[in-house]
């Protein structure tokens, strides 16, 4: 097979950040070439660069033979570059057949040709075996279906081309089946098709070749069906196979007394999203949801605290089961959630430490009932002192803090209200090392303190230091629970590894 799209190099910086350095790929005509990486591994931005919606700082790109360097998704669909993304980007107001003829409409002088139009869109997803009413909205029409009007628009434009990026997070498993199918179809007839999901079934199931990025740099390129799975995982959190026997071993010293359940999650699930997991979370535990990205950790802990509420199961605290519909009910069942996204759903930047800081106290008061200013400063004067946190005072703007202290204030909220259970979705992202130890070391000083911790996280070395219990997680179900000696970083590789 021949390469028909090429990359040599490519480089992308944003600043003094470099968000893709040195990436090289080659996609072959008739191929299915998966994309793999970690969060933040570069994997959207080279999607982006390909597509044209960022312009490469270096590197080239060579499509059938010739260079390109397309300066918009216009001018990449005009190559011969087509993307379907996770959340379909057509018009929901238009009819199937509006959408996959759009801006290639049959004219008759200044008027469309309607009826033109629908024959063409039959014949473009009947290719994809889907016969459907092309004057139907495509907003009416199933996730499935709107992905495969997607993939006809593609057709229609005669994409050599065609990326897909997370096509499968929204279907269930008859829908995967059939776009599996209608894949392996476009490959035998030639097409390129770039490959990115996060479900290693998935990838085993439908890929010829597996590309891995990490960190913005290229790692390699393996047949797939000569890449064990632990391998693989192996190549995209960076830590080679004999490192993880090496980190066997799990330091106890942190942990904080047993002392039973407080919380124990029952077959919980979101339909069609994520489940059933089931899990004990200890008084004065910390318990670690472990996963390659994708896999449901953020979804567990979004449907614990009600942003999300689960469909089915049952959650109980010292044995009486709550109902957890939303973040509030979540507060009054004595919950508390640090979010991974510290920027968007954490902090509030305008707003002094002092005022992030009782955020949570007052809202669980009520507008009502205010708390006194002396109140407030001596809450943020303790915390401040307690948690080391460096600002040059209460007022301070949260958004002049670094990302460390940020994170110290998001834990003196929650600690504020005295949860039963604190959730922590990626709480060390973005520090550096040292604020790490720091927060680190306040999770083990509120375990000693009776606190139950559901402890998220990609760093496993993190879930392996810090945690008593770990939940590991494949493909948005639960795969298996390890307790104690039975947890090592080689373990949970394996486990998310296995088929």
């Amino acid at each position: 097979m021949s390469g028909i799209l090429q990359l040599h190099g490519i480089e992308k910086r944003f600043g003094d950040f470099a968000a893709l350095r040195g990436v090289s790929l080659e996609l072959r005509a008739g191929e299915i070439h998966a994309l793999m990486g970690e969060n933040g591994a570069g994997k959207s931005t080279l999607i982006k660069v390909i597509t044209g919606v960022h312009a490469a700082t270096a590197g080239t790109m060579e499509l059938e033979g010739r260079a390109i360097r397309p300066g918009s998704p216009r001018e990449a669909e005009r190559a011969g570059i087509s993307t379907v993304y996770q959340e379909v980007n057509l018009l929901p107001n238009l009819s199937l057949a509006e959408n996959i003829t759009m801006g290639r409409q049959a004219m008759w002088g200044p008027f469309i040709r309607h009826g033109e139009g629908r024959r063409r869109a039959r014949a473009a997803l009947a290719r994809l075996g889907v016969e459907v009413d092309v004057a139907r909205p495509l907003g009416a029409c199933p996730v499935a279906v709107q992905q495969m009007a997607a993939i006809a628009r593609a057709l229609e434009q005669r994409a050599r081309v065609l990326i897909l990026d997370e096509p499968t997070s929204s279907l269930d498993a008859r829908e995967v089946a059939e776009l599996f199918g209608v894949l392996r179809r476009l490959r035998d007839e030639g097409m390129g098709i770039l490959f990115v999901s996060h479900f290693l079934d998935q990838i085993y199931a439908l890929s010829d070749r597996i590309t891995v990025l990490r960190d913005g740099g290229y790692v390699g390129t393996w047949e797939a069906a000569a890449l064990p799975r632990l391998e693989l995982v192996s190549h995209m959190i960076g830590k080679p196979v004999a490192a993880a026997e090496a980190c066997a071993a799990k330091e106890e010293a942190s942990a904080g007394p047993r002392r039973g359940a407080v919380v124990e999650v029952a077959e919980l699930e979101r339909k069609g999203v994520a489940g059933p997991f089931s899990f004990a979370l200890e008084a004065g535990g910390a318990t670690g949801l472990a996963g390659l990205l994708g896999s449901g950790r953020t979804e567990v802990a979004r449907m614990l605290f009600g942003i999300d509420p689960a469909t089915s199961g049952s959650v109980r605290v010292d044995g009486r089961v709550v109902s957890l519909t939303s973040p509030r009910a979540a507060m009054a069942a004595g919950f508390a959630f640090c979010s991974e996204d510290r920027k968007v759903e954490g902090i509030l930047p305008s707003l002094s430490v002092r005022e992030n800081i009782v955020l949570a106290l007052q809202a669980s008061r009520g507008a009502l009932r205010r708390l006194p200013r002396a109140e407030q400063e001596a809450l943020a004067d303790t915390f401040i002192k307690a948690l080391h946190i460096k600002t040059r005072g209460p007022e301070t703007p949260m958004g002049a803090l670094s990302g460390g202290n940020q994170q110290k204030c998001l834990l003196a909220r929650w600690m504020a209200v005295q949860p039963r259970l604190l959730i922590l979705d990626e709480p060390t992202r973005g520090i550096d090392i040292g604020a790490k130890g720091e927060i680190e070391a306040l999770c083990a000083e509120l375990r000693r303190g009776g606190l139950a911790i559901l402890f998220i996280s990609a760093e496993l070395e993190e879930v392996v230091r810090n945690c008593s219990r770990v939940v590991v997680l494949r493909d948005r179900q639960q795969a298996e629970v390890l307790e104690g000696g039975a947890i090592s970083l080689r373990q949970i590789m394996e486990t998310v590894a296995a088929a």
